[in-house]
């Protein structure tokens, strides 16, 4: 009877929230413009009512149709890393591993072991999710070898663009200046939107929400309604030292942030509601389906793969090794395939209410926001590795729409350094340095507190 008054209350919550999702006005994106002038797009110049209503559904549009550009990005990640679908050694994207593996034979093997399995995917369902992408596309089944091809090697010349890009944004930014490791420029403000995801952002945002208690920015029972943009699905990651496609797909962030915020006692007393943002298909009806089967009681596995060779700081271990014990239960995990050498596992079964404590909503953070009277705002909006794929214009926009969202005082999280426009409602109120990375070179990552005035 609890679980099915918490999925009533979650549905009608939901329910009241897509009724009130709008496109933001042109009167409230006023400020950005004028702040914003010199990098508006040649349509926005001289902007009315008129030509700003008619831009963002344009806009929002072809920020949609990335998503298709990034779902194709996970096929390639597929080709060079996946397990499932083949015997052969994975291919790195570092170096020479790509020509060298080309060279030898593995590049054509595995391409001939992926499409054999999109033609029988079984219940793959990563096979299954490429094989209806590919269809959307109108590729020819006896084709679908060059497309994939075609498609590694788009995405290998833009490894290199990006490369470069990031070259030149650290040649702008201040080294004196701990905010600067923010500083990621829109890397990916024209490459397809990409589901992946991992554990390393939630270590970030864990870490920031202990130094923002330690700092007197949270209190204790402060968080009540809480917002993640763009949690992302565990399709396979595009860093080959933590991409796996061994177990079912898999969302991370809403419960790794729902049971930091318990265990540090910031979860107001009675639970926590959360709201997830997000413009992908598969990320909504995913989280929905789970949310269905809490419903009838059942919990939602995730799996947490860690790769022991990779030299870890203690307090990255040791988050690996509490995530999800303060939200579930822990569980036997998937066994991995023999070729993950030193790869350590755990798992951890989400409690029915928790996942019924999360409600996904189609929203489009730069266009759109959730008209909320102030007692129903958040206290807390997470969104890392997002906003990178936007231009600065897009962010300024995104900002703003997530002020518009906050409770007066209530803070925005994210590793990208976002614009502050004048007469706007946000400021940044500070920056957590994380001194790790997930390749073991202790490059630090930051985390920004941006403010709702």
């Amino acid at each position: 009877m609890i679980v099915l008054r918490g999925l009533i209350f979650s549905l009608i919550l939901a329910t009241a929230f897509a009724a009130s999702r709008a496109f933001t006005s042109f009167a409230n994106v006023k400020s950005v413009l004028d702040a914003e002038r010199d990098r508006l797009p040649a349509e926005l110049k001289n902007a009315d009512q008129a030509k700003w209503l008619a831009w963002t559904r344009r806009q929002d549009k072809a920020i949609r149709e990335r998503l298709q550009q990034g779902e194709l990005d996970s096929m390639v990640n597929l080709l060079l890393y996946g397990t499932s679908f083949t015997s052969q050694p994975r291919i790195s994207m570092q170096g020479e591993g790509l020509a060298k593996a080309s060279k030898a034979g593995v590049l054509r093997a595995r391409v001939n072991d992926l499409v054999a399995g999109l033609a029988s995917p079984g219940d793959n369902e990563r096979l299954i999710f490429i094989e209806r992408l590919l269809k959307t596309q109108g590729i020819d089944p006896e084709t679908t070898g060059k497309f994939i091809l075609q498609n590694l090697l788009r995405v290998a010349q833009e490894s290199k663009t990006l490369s470069e890009r990031a070259e030149a944004s650290k040649a702008d930014t201040k080294p004196d200046d701990p905010a600067a490791i923010l500083d990621r420029a829109s890397l990916f403000r024209d490459r397809g939107v990409s589901l992946d995801t991992s554990i390393f952002p939630d270590f970030s945002i864990e870490q920031t929400l202990r130094d923002l208690e330690k700092r007197g920015v949270l209190r204790e029972g402060q968080v009540a309604r809480v917002a993640v943009v763009g949690p992302g699905l565990d399709f396979i990651d595009k860093n080959e030292e933590s991409a796996y496609d061994f177990y079912p797909q898999q969302t991370l962030q809403p419960f790794a942030l729902y049971d930091s915020l318990v265990r540090l006692r910031l979860a107001k007393s009675g639970g926590l509601s959360m709201s997830i943002f997000d413009i992908s298909a598969p990320v909504i009806e995913h989280v929905q389906r789970a949310r269905e089967r809490a419903a009838k009681g059942m919990g939602y596995v995730i799996q947490l793969p860690r790769d022991a060779r990779l030299r870890w700081p203690p307090e990255l271990i040791g988050y690996w090794k509490s995530l999800g014990d303060q939200v579930g239960t822990s569980v036997e995990p998937i066994a991995p395939p023999r070729i993950f050498q030193g790869l350590e596992t755990r798992a951890v079964r989400i409690r029915p209410e928790v996942v019924l404590g999360c409600d996904p909503i189609d929203l489009n953070i730069v266009l759109e926001r959730l008209n909320l009277p102030e007692p129903d705002r958040f206290d807390l909006i997470i969104g890392t590795n997002i906003f990178v794929y936007y231009d600065a214009f897009e962010q300024a926009l995104a900002l703003e729409n997530a002020g518009a969202m906050l409770k007066p005082g209530g803070l925005l999280l994210t590793n990208d350094r976002l614009p502050v426009v004048p007469g706007g409602s946000m400021r940044l109120a500070g920056v957590t340095i994380v001194p790790f990375d997930s390749t073991g070179a202790n490059a630090p990552q930051a985390v920004g507190c941006y403010r709702k005035q």
